[in-house]
C-alpha cells in the first residue's frame, strides 16, 4: 500500500495547496480516520514549522512535539478535533478545531490550556472485573464509573502524574452546549432544545439554538460534540470569533 496520495485527492479538510507538488505523505492508522491531518502537512504546509520533510523529521526525532501529553515521533501521525498540540521548547501550544468549512483549524492556546483536552465517548463496556470502560472517540480508553454515558463528553488531565483522570463532564442532554463538528453547520456551537429519536438505523436528529440569533438548526448525533453545560464554552472549546 502507498504511503503517499496525490495532493489533488488530499481531503479537503486538510486546507492544503494542491498543486505545489504532486504528491503528499498518508495518514497512518491511528486514532483518528484517513481524513485525520498527518502532523507532517500539519508542520510544514500549515504552520510553517519546517520547510520539508527532512525538517519534519528532525523535530520529531528531538521530541519537539508532543501530541495529546505524548511525544510524536511518526511523521504520518493524524491529529484531528479537539487534539492538544505542544512545542514546549518554542512556547507553542494548540487546540485543533474546525471551522464552518469543515477544514481543520489550530487555535492557539497557553500553557495551562494545553493540559487538558476534551473527549466524545464513543460508547462503553464491562471490563474484567465488573469494571467500566470509556471508549472515546480518539481511540482512548479509560475506567471510570457508571455515571457517563455514550455521547458525553469529558475532559480529561494530559499531564503525566494525573493522565487521563476527568475532571470534568458534560452529558448530552437538552439545555447544554454542543458543538457541530460536520455537515453544513460545521464548526456552530449551539445549545440543544430536541433531540429527536428516529426509528431506525438512521442517526437520531438535534435540534439546536444559536445562542446569539435565536435560530434554529438541526443536525445529526455523530456530528454532535459536547462542549458545555447551561452557560456557552466558546471562549474555551469554540472558535474564537
Amino acid at each position: 500500500m502507498s504511503d503517499h496520495l496525490k495532493r489533488l485527492n488530499a481531503p479537503d479538510s486538510w486546507h492544503i495547496a494542491k498543486k505545489t507538488t504532486k504528491f503528499v505523505i498518508k495518514t497512518s492508522a491511528g486514532p483518528h480516520n484517513a481524513n485525520a491531518l498527518p502532523i507532517a502537512v500539519w508542520l510544514r504546509d500549515r504552520m510553517g514549522f519546517a520547510k520539508n520533510m527532512k525538517e519534519v523529521k528532525q523535530i520529531l526525532s528531538q521530541k519537539d512535539v508532543i501530541i495529546n501529553g505524548r511525544p510524536c515521533r511518526n511523521p504520518k501521525m493524524g491529529i484531528g478535533i479537539f487534539d492538544i498540540i505542544a512545542m514546549p521548547k518554542i512556547g507553542k501550544y494548540y487546540r485543533i478545531l474546525r471551522d464552518k468549512d469543515g477544514r481543520h483549524v489550530s487555535i492557539e492556546i497557553d500553557a495551562e490550556s494545553a493540559k487538558t483536552r476534551l473527549c466524545k465517548i464513543r460508547n462503553k463496556s464491562i471490563v474484567s472485573g465488573g469494571k467500566v470502560q470509556l471508549n472515546l472517540r480518539y481511540g482512548a480508553n479509560i475506567l471510570a464509573d457508571n455515571t457517563y454515558k455514550p455521547g458525553d463528553s469529558v475532559v480529561i488531565s494530559l499531564e503525566p502524574e494525573n493522565r487521563f483522570k476527568i475532571i470534568d463532564h458534560f452529558p448530552f442532554a437538552v439545555g447544554n452546549m454542543a458543538m457541530v463538528t460536520g455537515g453544513k453547520h460545521s464548526g456552530k456551537v449551539a445549545r440543544i432544545v430536541d433531540i429527536a429519536k428516529v426509528p431506525g438505523s438512521v442517526p437520531n436528529r438535534v435540534i439546536l439554538e444559536d445562542e446569539t440569533t435565536k435560530a434554529r438548526f438541526d443536525t445529526i448525533t455523530p456530528y454532535i460534540y459536547m462542549v458545555g453545560r447551561k452557560t456557552p464554552a466558546l471562549s474555551k472549546w469554540g472558535i474564537e470569533q
